[in-house]
């Protein structure tokens, strides 16, 4: 089923969208006519995929390579959106990694990986986009959270953290943008059937 048109045609980035979720988001932009910059870091042919399924949804689409966890890739990301179809307006900060780290084998580097994928790459992006939203008075800001971030969960306390830690910079934007056209909300999902999850060996579920 295809989403409510926009009033007007928006040029969204969505971090993470060259498959799962991302794509799906992607897809559901392009429906809406919307032209996305799909943001990808290492498997290009599956953000191509992801560029294929917009434009055959109505959009169109870019493929842009970039590590949002680093400030100098996450500046070249979004010149690259912006040369391709002019300033964001639609920001989807959906860049995520999801390792299951039991309670008694917690290391210092997955927490830092986690942390820099999961919370840092929102940080970075968002900032280097609302300046330019804020002058038009127009921009959306969507960030992927969980509902780890309340209860915990399968995947860990650095995961668990890095969604507590989205909330809360989804709630300061909301805050300080509000008076410049710019919202700022979080989707809190639970468990989602997708390629992160697939590939994981979680424990059956009980019927």
């Amino acid at each position: 089923m295809a989403m409510q048109s926009l009033d007007q045609t928006r040029n969204a980035l969505v971090t993470g969208g060259s498959r799962g979720l991302g794509r799906a988001i992607c897809v559901g932009l392009a429906e809406m006519g919307c032209n996305i910059a799909v943001n990808y870091v290492s498997d290009g042919d599956a953000a191509g995929q992801t560029v294929t399924a917009c434009e055959q949804a109505g959009g169109q689409a870019v493929a842009v390579q970039a590590d949002v966890s680093k400030p100098d890739e996450v500046e070249a990301l979004v010149a690259a959106a912006r040369a391709a179809f002019g300033p964001v307006d639609i920001l989807v900060n959906n860049a995520g990694i999801a390792p299951i780290q039991k309670v008694f084998e917690a290391d210092i580097e997955t927490w830092d990986r986690v942390m820099d994928v999961n919370l840092r790459s929102a940080f970075l992006v968002t900032e280097a986009v609302i300046k330019e939203m804020a002058e038009r008075n127009w921009g959306r800001i969507i960030f992927m959270s969980s509902i780890a971030a309340r209860i915990g969960g399968a995947f860990g306390g650095a995961y668990a953290a890095s969604k507590a830690g989205t909330d809360g910079l989804t709630h300061h934007y909301a805050a300080q943008l509000r008076d410049h056209g710019v919202t700022s909300n979080a989707i809190s999902a639970a468990l989602i059937e997708t390629d992160i999850f697939s590939e994981m060996k979680l424990p059956p579920v009980e019927q």
